[in-house]
């Protein structure tokens, strides 16, 4: 597996990590994610680590707490073997303090999720939203406490608009804090606005792309067709209408190119949609969740190869929109854009 640099840190994580979103299945929406038990978590844990996916990713949204918890119990004496990552700023109760990003709820939040997951220090702690309620200062002093105690290795952000996490990188930067390193977004060959502005501040201030639900809400994976809706029992059809919006003949489109690069490659459809991200600028680490070991292994075949570039460049002509304002403006005077990231 290869290992890339998280930003502009000195951490070091594998190409593919693994979500724990399907691990509970408390409530009927992450139900619909999948129900995986403290059994079953363990052995997806070391199928991981046998192909070397040593980054795990969680919440303490996740199934009311449930999937740390399980986590937890599934690391248990491979500690040392793997990363940990979680995400706090949600709703976790009723009480007036029981979400959002301020010092009283992240230091309840964080202590929280490390007892759940029975470990002593967070290697990265993402706030999951953008608290538009709290100072960004009161924020990443909290933040910069919980690094000073050894209580998280380093911070990052997830679900934030570019001006919100310019603002907090600014501060950081004025104010000594710590620098939110990594951005968990998500981004898939079906929704690629994170392109239009959060990918070129990542590229310019060292923050590292993690991306969630790469496979566009399960409907890259190949069984949602022309006439062929998604079925009953799956993520696609079990939570359908729930996620970023998109065009359905632009999806068959795309599942075309797919069908046609599977057929050259000897790759799965979701294995080519993942290695497609994998080549994308900023990309820190691709996010891949399985209810199943065999969805595992098929996840994990997305590395260790890699697409052409002419076979980049299909996909890219498949799924690309016209952006909105100032970015197609901005896309129309390429004289003006020499970073080298895409512009479509």
């Amino acid at each position: 597996m290869e290992n890339r640099r998280l930003g502009s840190s000195g951490l070091r994580v594998p190409a593919l990590s693994f979500g724990t979103g399907t691990f509970g299945g408390a409530g009927d929406f992450f139900k619909a994610w999948g129900s995986t038990d403290a059994d079953g978590a363990a052995r997806l844990i070391d199928i991981c680590l046998d192909h070397g996916i040593t980054m795990f990713d969680s919440a303490d949204g996740y199934s009311g707490g449930l999937a740390e918890q399980i986590l937890g119990g599934a690391i248990r004496g491979k500690r040392d073997r793997l990363l940990v990552s979680t995400k706090v700023t949600f709703p976790t109760g009723d009480g007036a303090n029981d979400y959002g990003s301020s010092r009283i709820h992240l230091i309840e939040a964080v202590h929280a999720s490390m007892k759940r997951l029975g470990v002593d220090h967070l290697d990265l702690l993402q706030l999951h939203g953008q608290d538009l309620g709290t100072p960004v200062e009161e924020t990443l002093s909290t933040l910069d406490q919980l690094v000073r105690e050894g209580k998280v290795r380093y911070v990052g952000a997830s679900n934030f608009s570019g001006w919100h996490l310019m603002k907090s990188l600014a501060a950081a930067d004025r104010l000594g804090y710590p620098r939110h390193v990594a951005h968990q977004v998500y981004y898939s060959l079906l929704n690629r606005e994170y392109e239009w502005e959060l990918m070129p501040l990542g590229h310019d201030q060292g923050v590292g792309a993690t991306i969630w639900s790469p496979l566009g809400w399960g409907k890259l994976t190949g069984r949602i067709r022309r006439g062929q809706p998604p079925r009953p029992g799956t993520r696609a059809h079990d939570i359908a209408g729930t996620g970023p919006q998109f065009d359905e003949e632009r999806l068959y489109r795309i599942i075309d190119v797919l069908d046609i690069l599977a057929e050259e490659t000897g790759k799965t459809i979701p294995q080519i949609a993942l290695n497609w991200l994998l080549r994308r600028p900023t990309v820190a680490t691709v996010i891949v969740g399985a209810r199943n070991e065999e969805q595992l292994i098929e996840n994990a075949g997305a590395s260790g190869w890699a697409l052409s570039g002419e076979q980049v460049a299909r996909l890219d002509e498949a799924s690309t929109v016209p952006a909105p304002y100032p970015y197609g403006h901005q896309h129309g005077f390429p004289m003006l854009n020499e970073t080298g990231l895409p512009t479509g």
